[in-house]
């Protein structure tokens, strides 16, 4: 049972569910993104910052959008629309915060483009191997629940499968989460409770 979010501290999910955001693997858990921003110093050329910090922004798109082979592009995509607005920013910290807000909103249209094309059935590769997004210490079991879990994700709006992600997967709190999706507290816990209730449903006994 997913239950409803009520505070900034991670949701206690089921052992199953609460293992995912463990075995898919971040630049955010191993201290890599923070090494960075200790590392870098304003201002950033756009260079500067794409080789500092394209590991930290694939990080983020591959958990939302779960597939690696749109990568490349996806972390292209951010920085171009970097371009507008990186000679503004003061501090590393404030350039992590802002990628991430970026690589969100990127990861989101991408979603929403995939499935307008599966509809229209205009995409004619869409084999997803989401066991490879587990770790490569993973079990089978873990890696057979981490393509469930996406699986089910699959079946969920943009807005809702990135909400369940950045608490779940990526590990935000709420007021971290709600930032990022540049939306209310308010409007990121409905979506969260109706992606929690539909995962709810998908996966009654993870």
């Amino acid at each position: 049972m997913i239950p409803p979010e009520h505070s900034s501290q991670r949701a206690p999910l089921s052992p199953h569910l609460r293992m995912v955001g463990g075995v898919v693997p971040s630049a955010l858990e191993d201290g890599f993104a923070a090494h960075l921003v200790e590392r870098a110093t304003m201002p950033l050329s756009l260079e500067e910052a794409y080789r500092r910090f394209a590991p930290y922004v694939a990080a983020i798109g591959m958990r939302i959008v779960g597939r690696g082979d749109e990568l490349d592009d996806l972390v292209q995509d951010v920085f171009v629309e970097a371009t507008r607005g990186i000679s503004s920013l003061t501090s590393p910290e404030a350039l992590k915060a802002w990628l991430a807000r970026i690589t969100v909103r990127t990861s989101m249209r991408r979603l929403r483009r995939g499935r307008l094309f599966r509809a229209l059935h205009l995409q004619l590769d869409d084999t997803r191997d989401y066991e490879s997004l587990a770790s490569p210490d993973a079990t089978p079991e873990q890696r057979a629940l981490v393509a469930r879990v996406y699986q089910a994700l699959d079946q969920l709006s943009a807005k809702d499968r990135t909400a369940w992600v950045l608490r779940h997967v990526q590990g935000e709190t709420l007021e971290q989460a709600a930032e990022l999706c540049s939306c209310s507290l308010s409007t990121y816990q409905r979506r969260l409770r109706r992606a929690s209730a539909q995962l709810d449903k998908e996966l009654p006994h993870a």
